[in-house]
């Protein structure tokens, strides 16, 4: 299976970023476009670890940390200040953190905590960037890019059933509360974030996807499996069959998302790494997926998510 693993023209690594996280893909993503001369913002929790991943790049000029915190609201109003305090343009937004599989639990506002992380937060940063996207855009004469970080599981995986988005009960106030299937809903809200900003914005100015990454060796298997032996023993078999890839493997598709020129580039769309789709074809994986294999990733469904979570956010 890693013979299928999709990775990026070298070319587009020798691309100058001059003008233009700390683990996992983040950090690969974070590292790769440093030296290319790219001025990076992490935007992390905790800020040893940042500075950590700052100080392995070694790229100081180009490497930077602001604080933010996904399941508060106010922290993600107070980034936002603070970057624009330092920075007057910004190309490229990738919602990148996230949490994955988590006990049930509450953000500071009160929303289920994969939901509220992984949508509803990075819904309200990428409302109150916008318009630097923007403007950056027409500063410079080529459309910003928005890349969500979603999930095979915005789809269908093997031992969970078709995400959908249940818009009676976000928050699992009336239904037994279940980590798996919160995941996957927070991970659809990703996609359906992603199809409808394609609409609100022209792609001239602004081109918006979704990347599944590929099953990737990281610090979220921690809310799967326990640190030690065993987790390590497991993660070793399935890289060796394929199943799971390494970190860099893992930011190849958000990579290609950023610097492919634009004019290759599907707005709205879908770009997966192999993944444990239940849909054969998507398994493979595409740069996009031809076809996205949900019924509940509608039109209409994004339509209406869009206009909820502004009111969720008081935009």
């Amino acid at each position: 299976m890693l013979s299928f693993v999709h990775r990026c023209d070298d070319k587009l690594f020798e691309k100058d970023l001059s003008g233009q996280a700390n683990s996992g893909i983040g950090f690969e993503t974070t590292r790769q476009l440093a030296s290319q001369n790219a001025t990076v913002i992490l935007a992390c929790r905790d800020e040893d670890k940042a500075e950590d991943a700052i100080d392995d790049i070694d790229l100081p000029e180009n490497t930077f940390f602001l604080h933010l915190d996904l399941s508060d609201l106010e922290s993600v109003r107070e980034f936002v200040n603070e970057f624009k305090e330092s920075f007057d343009r910004l190309d490229v937004l990738v919602n990148n953190a996230g949490v994955a599989m988590t006990n049930a639990g509450l953000t500071e506002q009160g929303f289920e905590t994969q939901f509220g992380c992984n949508h509803v937060a990075h819904f309200l940063l990428f409302k109150l960037l916008v318009p630097m996207l923007l403007k950056t855009a027409e500063d410079t004469g080529r459309p910003s890019r928005f890349v969500s970080i979603s999930s095979a599981a915005a789809a269908q995986v093997h031992g969970a059933e078709l995400a959908e988005i249940n818009f009676d009960d976000f928050n699992f106030e009336t239904r037994k509360y279940n980590r798996t299937e919160a995941y996957c809903q927070s991970k659809l809200a990703n996609y359906l974030h992603v199809m409808e900003a394609s609409k609100q914005y022209d792609s001239n100015r602004l081109i918006c996807v979704a990347v599944h990454p590929g099953w990737v060796q990281s610090n979220n298997d921690r809310s799967v499996l326990s640190d030690g032996f065993f987790r390590d023993s497991f993660n070793s078999i399935l890289m060796f069959f394929g199943y799971m890839i390494s970190a860099r493997d893992g930011a190849q598709t958000s990579l290609f998302c950023i610097l492919n020129d634009a004019t290759d580039m599907e707005n709205g769309a879908f770009y997966s790494q192999i993944g444990p789709y239940v849909d054969a074809v998507a398994r493979k994986g595409g740069w996009p997926l031809k076809e996205f294999p949900n019924k509940n990733a509608t039109p209409e469904n994004a339509a209406r998510l869009w206009e909820i979570s502004e009111k969720l956010i008081e935009v």
